[in-house]
């Protein structure tokens, strides 16, 4: 029904604009979604997806291909919708991301573009999203400090809990608010890990542990969890009804028969973790690091170029992105314990929790797995790697550097463009490429930017090390 309303909200929209240029002369008899007449029922609305729902072409040819542009444009401009949203919650924005986002949503309806446009566009969707990716690194380290190192607990605290899942760091410390003083400790899942590192999140000391793992390992993690569990912005899984009482929603996200918070009231989140049972006794375990931001990494620069100029440290890998159920994602995990030990591996967003808990040691103090942050904080990767390329006076290109992604949706997409925007190369991508990118776009993206598709870790380690 919300999203309903949602749908019902934005016709009003629409019509109110239509109306607007009508009073100053202009033409609002425009074929299309501008003159759509939109079903208000279920029913009607399902109806009508069928009807106007995307075609897809053939797996090949000039329709596929500008199909596969137009679908890479469309899932990028979602990223960039996300992060924007994000940093507009915590009063950071620029009218240069809206007005793009606009542009490139309306860009399919021109039948006049064709595949060099469309190439144009996604590459300018990945330049407004590093800048919809620094309104939101500004608008967290601004907010909430620059991350330092912390070390976090996998263990818990006897007592109540609330788990809080997502990316949402606003919606957290709102919850932490709340909570204060009331005998629960609140543990964070997924990508909300790296909000152990920001000092501001860090004061509450009720803010204890991580629980569990990836997005897609949540139904059974979640039925485990013996408290209340809030989930922010997307990587919902349709819950279980073991603890479909338990779970809630805000924002963005939400699921039928699930409690959805509003203006941000967590009394039935709070209630909820009073009555649930919660962890019965302490559980002792292993504690991982985060809070390896750019702010953090740069301020020993110094020492990593020293160190690589005496050959103690000899690469850098960036293994992360999303991760999904599919088979072949075990690679990554894989890789990371195959790195040699002069070599260090950063890491961000979920796809670090195939191997976020292993140790592999340090050079000369400095962690050779270093946690930069959420997806998001890919910008915060992008500024160490510019900086490194400045001490080191060459192109990133010409950096002892390599990018290991996965990838699994929107965002990934979005930072995806956002490299190639950068004429960043070598780019390994996995497990497997995106489903609509055809062989003349693949080829084209080789040719450009040499994307290559992950083989195995000790190939690929093989031909990145020579």
């Amino acid at each position: 029904e919300r999203i309903i309303n949602y749908i019902q909200q934005s016709i009003s929209h629409r019509e109110k604009l239509k109306e607007k240029i009508r009073r100053a002369g202009g033409n609002t008899d425009i074929p299309g979604p501008a003159s759509l007449k939109i079903a208000r029922s279920r029913n009607g609305l399902l109806e009508q997806a069928g009807q106007y729902a995307v075609k897809v072409p053939p797996e090949t040819g000039p329709e596929a291909d500008l199909f596969a542009l137009q679908s890479l444009l469309t899932f990028g401009v979602k990223g960039v919708a996300a992060y924007t949203y994000h940093a507009y919650r915590l009063g950071k924005k620029d009218d240069r991301v809206f007005r793009f986002i606009e542009n490139a949503l309306t860009a399919p309806l021109n039948n006049k573009l064709g595949v060099d446009d469309f190439l144009s566009l996604a590459l300018k969707c990945g330049e407004i999203n590093l800048r919809a990716m620094e309104l939101l690194d500004e608008a967290h380290t601004e907010t909430y400090g620059h991350p330092v190192p912390t070390e976090v607990p996998l263990g818990a605290k006897k007592g109540k809990a609330i788990l809080v899942s997502g990316h949402d760091l606003k919606d957290l410390e709102e919850l932490l608010k709340q909570t204060q003083g009331k005998g629960i400790y609140v543990y964070t899942h997924g990508e909300m890990l790296p909000a152990h590192g920001y000092p501001k999140l860090k004061a509450y000391t009720h803010l204890y542990g991580h629980y569990g793992t990836a997005w897609q390992n949540q139904r059974r993690e979640f039925a485990e969890f013996p408290g209340a569990i809030l989930m922010t912005t997307n990587c919902l899984q349709v819950p279980l009804e073991s603890y479909r009482d338990n779970i809630f929603t805000i924002g963005p996200v939400g699921a039928p028969g699930v409690t959805h918070i509003l203006n941000n009231d967590f009394t039935p989140v709070i209630k909820k973790a009073l009555e649930l049972p919660g962890f019965q006794r302490d559980i002792c375990a292993q504690t991982v690091r985060v809070g390896f931001a750019r702010k953090t990494v740069l301020s020993i620069a110094d020492k990593i170029v020293k160190l690589v100029k005496e050959g103690k440290i000899t690469h850098f890998f960036l293994v992360g992105g999303c991760d999904g159920a599919k088979p072949g994602r075990s690679y990554y995990p894989e890789f990371v314990e195959k790195t040699p030990g002069d070599t260090i591996v950063l890491t961000l967003a979920c796809g670090k929790f195939r191997f976020f808990d292993k140790d592999l040691g340090e050079i000369e103090g400095i962690p050779r797995l270093l946690d930069i942050g959420q997806c998001n904080d890919a910008y915060s990767a992008i500024k160490i790697a510019q900086a490194l390329a400045q001490a080191f006076n060459v192109d990133i290109n010409e950096l002892p550097l390599s990018l290991i992604l996965s990838w699994y949706e929107q965002k990934a997409v979005a930072i995806l463009l956002s490299l190639l925007y950068l004429g960043i190369r070598n780019i390994r991508l996995g497990p497997s490429l995106p489903a609509f990118v055809t062989p003349n776009i693949l080829k084209v993206l080789v040719e450009k930017f040499n994307i290559m598709p992950i083989k195995t870790p000790e190939e690929d380690i093989k031909a990145i090390l020579g």
